[in-house]
């Protein structure tokens, strides 16, 4: 028998707070937990992130090229099943998201083989959202 995964924690700076709250939870659909006037716990796919309010901009995140995109170094996201990314990219899509790297299937025929997407939150934090066919493959080599 399988055992589940426990849950992580991800805390990150934002610098609007209610710019933020519309994003996690009515773009993404993210419920939220404990608030206070300079955070905000989100419930992410069952794992805690909490947005930290920060007085000073968020620094953009070097990049580095992975199979032929600009992937931004420093991101946090979830894997999903297969037909929730794919509700989510078409839910974004229809919402006229920009996407710092549209949904596409990268590593085509590989064994690493995922569809996967990048956008940035109000504060420019980086999200992937990514899946694969076959969940047994995430860390196929």
């Amino acid at each position: 028998m399988a055992q589940a995964i426990p849950p992580f924690h991800l805390a990150f700076p934002v610098t609007d707070l209610e710019a933020t709250r519309a994003f996690y939870q009515d773009l993404l659909g993210c419920t939220i937990g404990r608030t206070s006037e300079r955070w905000i716990d989100f419930n992410f796919w069952g794992h805690q992130v909490t947005a930290h309010l920060v007085d000073q901009p968020v620094p953009d995140a070097p990049a580095n090229p992975v199979d032929g995109k600009q992937v931004p170094v420093r991101h946090f996201g979830c894997i999903l099943p297969w037909d929730e990314w794919h509700a989510l990219a078409e839910r974004l899509k229809a919402a006229s998201v920009e996407f710092a790297i549209e949904p596409y299937l990268r590593f085509a025929g590989q064994p690493g083989e995922q569809a996967t997407m990048f956008l940035l939150d109000p504060s420019g934090n980086a999200l992937e959202f990514k899946s694969f066919k076959n969940p047994e493959k995430i860390f196929a080599t």
